[in-house]
């Protein structure tokens, strides 16, 4: 029994674990391309 219940606590954090990194590596690239396309376009500061 304490095998499955290990199991599936592992399956959930493997889940939000791997959720959490597949955000961090889509909107990371995303924010900084919209930062330099306002630079390029509007002639704003970056930071």
């Amino acid at each position: 029994m304490s095998d499955v219940i290990t199991y599936i606590f592992i399956f959930f954090m493997a889940i939000f674990g791997g959720l959490s990194t597949i955000y961090v590596v889509l909107a990371l690239p995303a924010v900084l391309i919209w930062k330099v396309y306002r630079k390029i376009k509007f002639g704003e500061k970056i930071m």
